[in-house]
């Protein structure tokens, strides 16, 4: 997969869960105390985890498609597209990246690699 290629991780792992909007509410509520459906959530495994049998794992990323299908409407893109966006910015997430509750610079930091990642693929998205 180029995506994890271009990150230099194409010996680690990851699974991808697709659901809706209520299941993604759930997991949001659950894991992040926001009692709402959100578009992308990531789980990592390798936070805080010494286990080396896992360290090849990089853990979950759970994309709700009601969610992606809205946001390309809004952004006038292909669900294909918006999809791939938030696997990526999942995936950055899995990787340490962070846009919440950190400095400007590290927000923005998320934002290039994510357009770069996307660049490389083909696709011109801003967000």
């Amino acid at each position: 997969m180029k995506l994890l290629e271009d990150l230099e991780c194409e010996d680690f792992e990851l699974s991808i869960v697709f659901c809706n909007d209520k299941e993604i509410a759930v997991l949001n509520k659950q894991y992040r105390n926001k009692a709402k459906a959100t578009d992308v959530l990531s789980f990592s495994l390798r936070e805080n985890s010494k286990d080396s049998m896992i360290s090849y794992i990089l853990g979950d990323i759970v994309i709700s498609v009601d969610s992606a299908k809205r946001q390309a409407r809004e952004k006038k893109l292909s669900a294909k597209e918006e999809l791939l966006r938030l696997l990526i910015h999942g995936f950055l997430h899995l990787l340490g990246y962070d846009h919440e509750n950190v400095s400007i610079k590290k927000a923005r930091a998320m934002q290039k690699k994510e357009d770069e990642l996307l660049n490389s693929l083909g696709l011109w998205i801003t967000n």
